[in-house]
C-alpha cells in the first residue's frame, strides 16, 4: 500500500477554481471502517456548499469533499464483518470521497449492485440514502398516493421520480425547461410542470381536482413554502431537504393546524453511522433488488476525471444538467 494518495481540497472559500489536487497521508481504516480505492465519486450539491464554506464535515473527518465512492475494500478494520479485501463496494460518507482511497463506517457500505459501472455505482448512496430517508421513511409515502417533486431533473430528483413509481405512487414533478420535463415524463413522472411557464400550485389543484398531493420532496423553500402548503392535501406531508431558494419564510400555521398537514425535513450529513446504518439496511432490503433487475438505474448526466474537479463543479453548478455528475479516479 503507498504510504500517500491525491484527494481533492478546496484552497480556501470560493468558486471552482479553489479545488486543487493534493498529496495527502493515506488514510487508515479505524475499528469498524473500511478502506476503499476509489474507482469513482459522486458530485453533489453539499459538495458545492462545502467548497463555499457553509458545510463544513464533522469533526475528524477529512477535509476532502465528496460524499459518495464505488471502488474495491483493500483493508478492513477490527470488527468489520460481511465485508473483506476485493469485496466491490459503494458506500456513503462524511467527506473524503475526491480522492483515490477514501475510509467509510461499514454500517455506510453497500454492496455494488450488480450490472452497474463504477460511475453508476458511485451516483447512487448520498441520492438513495437522502431519497429513502425523505420521500419514504419521513414522508411515509405509500402505494396508491401521489407527491409532487421539485427538481426533477436533478439527481435527487431522477431518483425519487423512478422509486417514488417503483412503489406504485403517482409521481407530480417541476422542472425548468420543456425538454427536463420531458425526460421527466419518460423516467415515469405523470405529469412534470416547467416552473418558468406554469404555476405549479394551479397546476397541481388541476391535476389532483383540488385535493392536493400526500407528499411535496422540496430543495427550494422560501417562496415555495407557502405555495407547497397550499399544494398538499389535507394530512400531507412536506418534506425540506435543501435551501436553493433561501432558508426563510412565513408560514400560515393555523392553516396547516386546520389541514393537519406536517412541515419536517433532514439532513444526511451529522448522523451518526448507526442512523445511517439504518438507511443503509431498507436500501439492501428494499431497493438493491430494484437496481440489479433494471428497474431502477441511476441516470448519469456528465462524467469529469478526479484532475477536473472545478470543471465537475461548474457544471453541477450551471444548472442544466439532468441527473448525476461523476468523476474517475
Amino acid at each position: 500500500m503507498p504510504t500517500t494518495m491525491n484527494a481533492v481540497f478546496a484552497r480556501e472559500p470560493g468558486g471552482p477554481d479553489v479545488l486543487e489536487l493534493r498529496e495527502t497521508p493515506m488514510p487508515e481504516p479505524r475499528g469498524g471502517e473500511v478502506l476503499i480505492r476509489v474507482e469513482a465519486a459522486g458530485v453533489n450539491r453539499p459538495d458545492l456548499r462545502q467548497r463555499l464554506g457553509g458545510y463544513p464535515p464533522p469533526p475528524g473527518v477529512s477535509e476532502a469533499l465528496g460524499l459518495e465512492v464505488a471502488g474495491e475494500v483493500v483493508e478492513v478494520g477490527t470488527g468489520v464483518e460481511g465485508y473483506r479485501p476485493g469485496d466491490k463496494v459503494c458506500a456513503l460518507v462524511a467527506g473524503g470521497g475526491y480522492a483515490e482511497y477514501c475510509v467509510a463506517p461499514v454500517e455506510q457500505v453497500l454492496p455494488w449492485p450488480k450490472g452497474l459501472s463504477a460511475v453508476e455505482a458511485a451516483a447512487l448512496p448520498e441520492t438513495y440514502f437522502t431519497v429513502w430517508t425523505n420521500l419514504f421513511r419521513i414522508g411515509g409515502l405509500r402505494k396508491g398516493q401521489t407527491v409532487l417533486i421539485h427538481g426533477g431533473a436533478s439527481g435527487i430528483g431522477t431518483t425519487a421520480i423512478q422509486l417514488a413509481r417503483a412503489f406504485g405512487a403517482r409521481v407530480f414533478v417541476t422542472a425548468g425547461t420543456e425538454e427536463k420535463c420531458a425526460a421527466c415524463l419518460e423516467l415515469g413522472a405523470e405529469a412534470a410542470i416547467n416552473y418558468r411557464t406554469s404555476t405549479f400550485e394551479e397546476e397541481i389543484a388541476r391535476l389532483t381536482e383540488g385535493r392536493g398531493v400526500d407528499v411535496i420532496l422540496d430543495m427550494i423553500c422560501a417562496d415555495y413554502l407557502t405555495r407547497n402548503l397550499a399544494s398538499l392535501a389535507t394530512g400531507g406531508r412536506l418534506v425540506v431537504i435543501a435551501f436553493l431558494g433561501g432558508g426563510k419564510a412565513e408560514v400560515d400555521v393555523e392553516g396547516m393546524v386546520r389541514k393537519r398537514q406536517t412541515l419536517c425535513g433532514s439532513t444526511l450529513r451529522p448522523q451518526t453511522p448507526a442512523e445511517k446504518g439504518l438507511i443503509a439496511a431498507d436500501l439492501a432490503q428494499h431497493v438493491w433488488p430494484l437496481l440489479e433487475s433494471g428497474a431502477v438505474k441511476p441516470v448519469i448526466h456528465r462524467v469529469f476525471p478526479l484532475s477536473d474537479a472545478p470543471g465537475a463543479h461548474r457544471e453541477l453548478e450551471a444548472g442544466q444538467h439532468f441527473g448525476k455528475v461523476v468523476m474517475t479516479v
